[in-house]
């Protein structure tokens, strides 16, 4: 990278940085670009040219969470440790992050931000949740009869419930409880 790349991409960096932090103590609906700009030190011309719009802002800080996720999956994938634990665990990290930004104020009521958010990290994420499923069938821990497209609509569905709860303050102790019941059901013990 050259001198001009490494200064845009510093101030994309902290244009990031900015809105998500302002996205979480204001909510999506309440910070400007303006606000975006003073907050991350640049001019919100700037803030135009790097990313076009807010939902350009919302768009790049999706990404930014997803790419962290994806790391901390890709190294959970090759932890020796058992497929549960495994599990559990990547829910916890989806769950943590979808946190950052959809519980927000406002953010679950806000259709914008909640559709651009599901647009740019669902794909990711399952690729990411495909990833584990085969694993989990090879090391047979999940039923191989069962299809991949099932477990995908399983998590999409338990995926809507989570996103009902974004905002509550007990979201975290029901995300842990909804994830026990994925992993053992009803009647099954960890």
């Amino acid at each position: 990278m050259n001198k001009f790349e490494i200064r845009t991409q510093t101030k994309k960096d902290a244009i990031v940085a900015a809105a998500l932090r302002l996205f979480h103590e204001k909510g999506f609906i309440h910070v400007s670009i303006k606000d975006i700009a003073a907050e991350s030190g640049v001019s919100s011309v700037s803030l135009y040219n790097y990313f076009g719009s807010k939902e350009g802002v919302v768009r790049e800080c999706a990404n930014v969470l997803m790419q962290n996720t994806v790391h901390k999956a890709k190294e959970l994938l090759g932890q020796n440790i058992e497929f549960k634990d495994k599990m559990l665990r990547a829910l916890e990290i989806c769950a943590d992050q979808d946190y950052q930004l959809l519980c927000s104020p406002g953010a679950v009521e806000d259709q914008v931000l909640s559709s651009l958010y599901n647009e740019n990290t669902n794909r990711i994420r399952v690729e990411i949740i495909q990833e584990f499923i085969r694993q989990g069938k090879s090391e047979g821990v999940i039923d191989a009869s069962v299809s991949l497209q099932t477990i995908l609509e399983l998590l999409n569905a338990i995926g809507t419930v989570q996103s009902s709860w974004a905002g509550t303050e007990n979201y975290k102790a029901k995300m842990a409880e909804l994830n026990r019941l994925l992993l053992y059901g009803l009647i099954g013990r960890p």
